[in-house]
């Protein structure tokens, strides 16, 4: 039995299937119709969470998971939005987007030493792997994207 899998169910034929964490970015297919198993947000949207959901939403994810740091005050951050909005849409069902209010989510922001926003931060496997800082470009959010699959 796999210490470090996650049970997934086929959408297609409801069968459960046991992929390793590792290879969960591969592509995984369902063992009994072959049907691709999307991993990640489906949604193509970001995911706004809060500090009571952010260890199930982030920690256990089954994928790769980029965190906005953002607050609604903040030009910037309301700058960057769109480009993640248009990334989460790219990259649905291999990276999970979600958004944090650190105004509102303040453990969560304090715990990962966020002073200035907005700040992504990059997850795989439940740990934390990169980090941008500031209002950057598309290309250089998707080059720090990639690098997680």
């Amino acid at each position: 039995m796999e210490r470090d899998a996650v049970i997934v169910k086929c959408a297609h034929c409801g069968t459960k299937n046991r992929i390793p964490k590792e290879r969960i970015h591969q592509g995984p297919r369902c063992g009994k119709c072959g049907a691709p198993i999307p991993v990640g947000d489906n949604t193509g949207r970001p995911v706004d969470i809060t500090d009571r959901v952010f260890s199930s939403e982030v920690l256990s994810a089954p994928g790769p998971v980029v965190m906005d740091c953002w607050a609604p005050w903040c030009g910037p951050c309301r700058t960057v939005g769109p480009v993640l909005e248009q990334l989460a849409g790219e990259y649905a069902g291999r990276v999970k987007v979600v958004k944090l209010n650190v105004d509102e989510n303040p453990e969560t922001a304090s715990r990962y030493g966020i002073r200035s926003i907005p700040t992504l931060l990059f997850f795989k496997n439940g740990e934390m792997v990169d980090t941008l800082v500031g209002a950057v470009p598309k290309a250089e959010i998707e080059r720090h994207l990639t690098a997680l699959l």
